[in-house]
């Protein structure tokens, strides 16, 4: 048996399928880690979070590195302290930043350098009404700056 079907009707399919992987609770943007010097066996990614719902990041993990953590970084009495979270919270309709010098996702034991121009993968657990997402995040790589 075969179906014909419209190639309109096709595209139209198309585009509702990509609406609603979009309209989900959270949305993630603006993704990217620095890239590594040789050697280096530790790095970082950052990227804006926000969900429709109060939830919290509760996990993370790469196939670029060994453990992946969140951590957030302050300043205090001229020192600059990174500590680990066990989860992250994400409050209803708000974008949570991580980038330098604050909130991120640190990466130990990098399976090889984070190479400018190359993209790691990036799963994020969110837990929310007691059911946690799985998202998947492509993550380019920049250069040191």
């Amino acid at each position: 048996m075969h179906l014909r079907l419209p190639i309109s009707w096709l595209a139209g399919l198309l585009l509702a399928a990509n609406a609603a992987a979009q309209a989900g609770p959270v949305t993630v943007s603006e993704p990217w880690a620095r890239a590594s010097v040789p050697g280096q066996q530790v790095g970082a990614a950052y990227m804006n979070i926000t969900s429709s719902a109060a939830a919290e990041l509760v996990k993370a993990e790469s196939p670029a590195a060994g453990v992946v953590e969140i951590h957030t970084m302050r300043m205090r009495d001229g020192v600059m302290e990174m500590r680990m979270l066990e989860s992250l919270p994400l409050p209803a309709g708000q974008t949570v930043r991580l980038e330098p010098g604050g909130l991120h996702l640190m990466l130990f034991d990098l399976r090889a350098p984070l190479s400018a121009g190359q993209e790691i993968a990036v799963r994020l657990h969110v837990s929310s009404g007691g059911r946690t997402e799985m998202i998947d995040v492509a993550v380019p790589v920049r250069g040191r700056e």
